[in-house]
């Protein structure tokens, strides 16, 4: 197998491959996608701790995937960090003082350093999904709402929320929106109505709902589109999508923030608004 120059196409690669590596070194490939920085940056020695494996597992992962040693995959992640040259906000604000806390005298857990924390997550988290979510990606989700004749939208526990506000904002444009509701469990059931004309949205992220990931397999093997809001290329959603927006998320938080799959929701109901109006002139 040859190695990859792109970083790009060998993050896509590592994703096929997800299913089929053995565990120790799927937690490599997992790793090398949610920290690229840290693969492009870091000695083996420093990542085989990071990640709890052996130095000779990530030789092993670089092998797997065409390339002689580690150093050679490593200066593919280091194109990348060379290709995004400015650090993200996120990175900016943890180099800063007591993490790039304003109020410089608050405590862990005081209610405005938990304030300040967030926002400065959140406002990461959307400069992150600005990068990451490339312009033919939103224009092929607009044209599927768009000539959809019915939109169904799934979304369960913490996603919840942003499938509701999709389903509320898109009957304000007079579409067919319909919620997958999972009341007495029927989610599944209520997916198999989609048909080939309609397009089903699925948010889930990790750890992802059942339910979800058994709706989007079935409408997609139905040849259903399927629009995925999720975190990760390894997410199982991913694999069935039409489209796949991949809203990341830091692992060292307890909660998830909506905030950057809630501006992805709004944008992509304006853009199709703009679009129906267009129609219509």
């Amino acid at each position: 197998m040859p190695a990859l120059q792109s970083y790009e196409d060998l993050r896509g690669r590592i994703a096929r491959r997800h299913p089929e590596l053995s565990d120790r070194l799927r937690r490599i490939g997992e790793f090398a996608i949610q920290h690229p920085n840290e693969i492009a940056l870091d000695t083996v020695a420093t990542l085989a701790e990071k990640i709890g494996v052996q130095p000779s597992s990530i030789i092993r992962f670089a092998n797997s995937f065409g390339f002689d040693g580690f150093s050679e995959m490593q200066q593919v992640f280091r194109s990348r960090l060379v290709a995004d040259a400015a650090p993200s906000y996120r990175e900016r604000i943890a180099s800063m003082p007591s993490g790039g806390r304003s109020r410089g005298n608050a405590q862990a857990g005081a209610p405005d350093s938990v304030l300040d924390q967030f926002v400065a997550d959140d406002i990461g988290a959307l400069e992150e999904l600005r990068a990451g979510a490339p312009a033919r990606d939103l224009q092929r989700a607009v044209a599927l709402l768009d000539k959809a004749k019915t939109i169904h939208l799934l979304g369960q526990g913490r996603s919840f929320p942003v499938a509701f506000y999709l389903q509320y904002a898109l009957a304000r444009l007079d579409l067919r929106a319909f919620l997958v509701d999972s009341i007495a469990g029927t989610a599944i059931r209520h997916a198999r109505m989609a048909s080939r004309d309609d397009v089903l949205v699925a948010v889930s992220f990790k750890d992802y709902s059942p339910d979800v990931v058994t709706a989007v397999e079935q409408a997609a093997a139905r040849k259903v589109p399927v629009i995925a809001l999720t975190d990760s290329p390894l997410s199982p959603l991913a694999q069935y999508a039409t489209v796949c927006f991949e809203i990341a998320e830091r692992r060292d938080r307890p909660f998830r923030s909506l905030v950057a799959p809630m501006c992805l929701a709004e944008s992509l109901v304006v853009s199709l608004g703009h679009r129906l109006a267009a129609q219509q002139s």
